[in-house]
């Protein structure tokens, strides 16, 4: 049989990995996967690497399914703040972000940690500090971008005879 390819493979294990993680559902699958490995006769180890957990973590999934059956394995309580965005807020965050800021009545040319913290504000009435908002571009796929400066009083003749794509 030819050797299966996924291109891109470090990044698509991540962001396989994310979406994991992101459901109780998909968790309980996850785990439910590591079980059925381990009762196949792999080790702890082999599991953990295979699905990219700690070996501990493995050993706490066979230990709770033999302490409570499939029971074990779901998701318990979590502890921590809940949340203060919705799924149906990242949903609406993540069509903004594929706009121009200018579209929201906000002041900058491009998306920053900044812009996106008044954006939330604004539209939910949920406060996120400036790096929140930047860790949350990366969870959303997205990835910041700095403008380039101006300066004030520059010749574009002489850039454009300087820039190496110009037609000058």
């Amino acid at each position: 049989m030819k050797r299966l390819v996924v291109a891109d493979a470090e990044t698509m294990v991540l962001a396989l990995q994310d979406e994991i993680r992101r459901s109780r559902e998909s968790r309980y699958d996850h785990r439910l996967h590591g079980l059925l490995l381990v009762a196949q006769g792999m080790s702890g180890g082999e599991v953990a690497r295979l699905l990219g957990d700690a070996p501990r973590t493995v050993a706490y999934w066979v230990k709770r399914f033999k302490e409570q059956g499939l029971a074990g394995l779901v998701d318990g309580e979590r502890s921590g703040r809940p949340r203060r965005l919705t799924e149906h807020h990242l949903t609406q965050i993540e069509k903004a972000l594929r706009a121009s800021p200018r579209g929201f009545a906000l002041e900058a040319n491009l998306w920053d940690g900044k812009t996106l913290a008044a954006f939330i504000e604004r539209r939910f009435r949920v406060p996120l500090g400036v790096r929140q908002c930047q860790r949350l571009f990366r969870q959303l796929g997205f990835r910041l971008r700095k403008p380039r400066p101006q300066i004030a009083h520059a010749d574009l003749e002489l850039q454009r005879h300087h820039k190496k794509n110009s037609s000058a």
